[in-house]
């Protein structure tokens, strides 16, 4: 059985109004970490730069704007055309501190990527899934290892 979801995006970095370029981004799912996906950044003249969140963030985000801490998703409001709505796109606003970078992506390969993950693993189905006694160990291990040693 397959273990992981992985797809490429086009997402355009949105330096300010006028200045932004666009930068492939890898999105991974992993029915080992069924709650969370990864989103890596592959910057011009810079390392590689992940981010993991919420699956259901993401997918929430297609619909209505969403997030209250680092991580925000939120659908695009349609630019008017001639014959109707053109495809729908998303923003991705990422921040740590004051820093923040705002990605824009459209709403199809996102919502691809969602569905393959959903055939992996359902949505509301993840606990069946995790291995939390792990998971939590693992995290308690890394803080540990992480806070430098008294005295």
């Amino acid at each position: 059985m397959r273990e992981s979801v992985q797809a490429e995006v086009m997402m355009s970095f949105l330096v300010s109004e006028e200045l932004s370029f666009r930068i492939p981004v890898e999105l991974r799912y992993e029915a080992a970490d069924p709650y969370a996906v990864r989103l890596t950044f592959h910057l011009p003249g810079d390392a590689p730069v992940s981010w993991t969140f919420g699956r259901e963030l993401l997918a929430d985000g297609i619909d209505e704007a969403c997030g209250d801490g680092d991580v925000r998703v939120s659908p695009v409001e349609p630019e008017p055309l001639l014959d109707g709505e053109g495809p729908g796109e998303l923003h991705i606003r990422l921040q740590v501190g004051t820093d923040q970078a705002l990605f824009r992506v459209g709403m199809a390969p996102i919502v691809a990527f969602l569905d393959r993950t959903d055939r992996l693993v359902p949505l509301g189905e993840e606990r069946a899934c995790a291995d939390f006694e792990s998971h939590l160990d693992d995290a308690l291990h890394r803080i540990l290892a992480e806070e430098p040693s008294a005295g």
